[in-house]
């Protein structure tokens, strides 16, 4: 014979399963939460010129990946997701990305995919991922670093992107080759 049902059976989410899904929650609301569509402009000049030298740094970093996706096209298919990741990043920031589209391996011998002169690629694979990994790492400490001066929102989007930039590091470094 079945037990009857216990009467403090509850019905809807468990305490555990809120406590599980709070911080994957907080974090995707840090990237994708409010106006991701440009500068927020909340008056405080010292905000906007951090929110501006982010969406550089970004974009910097962008042309980074393509400087190595030009030159190394075999790393283009573990390369591209994460630097449409950084674009985002770069847009979330009120960046405008020049050239938004993914390098392509056809366009890497065009003229318009030439890497600039900063960011020199190196001769294989290993040294190249190495690099990208040191600059997302030098990004994402930067950012880091610049949280306790900034006001929530900014510090809140800050915070995300440098954790998605440790996770590139990760990702370069430790994937397979």
């Amino acid at each position: 014979m079945p037990f009857p049902p216990s009467p403090r059976a509850r019905s809807g989410p468990r305490r555990r399963s809120l406590l599980a899904v709070a911080p994957a929650a907080l974090a995707l609301a840090g990237c994708t939460g409010g106006d991701s569509g440009g500068p927020a402009g909340d008056g405080h000049p010292a905000a906007d010129r951090a929110r501006a030298r982010a969406a550089r740094d970004s974009e910097a970093l962008a042309e980074r990946y393509d400087a190595v996706i030009a030159a190394r096209p075999g790393l283009a298919g573990r390369l591209r997701p994460l630097r449409e990741e950084v674009v985002r990043h770069a847009r979330a920031l009120g960046g405008g990305r020049k050239a938004s589209p993914p390098a392509s391996p056809s366009a890497s011998t065009s003229p318009s995919a030439s890497p600039s002169p900063s960011a020199a690629v190196p001769d294989n694979d290993k040294d190249a991922l190495a690099g990208l990994a040191a600059a997302e790492k030098d990004l994402a400490d930067r950012r880091a670093k610049a949280l306790g001066g900034v006001p929530g929102e900014l510090a809140r989007l800050l915070a995300s992107v440098a954790a998605a930039g440790a996770v590139h590091v990760y990702l370069l470094t430790e994937g397979d080759a």
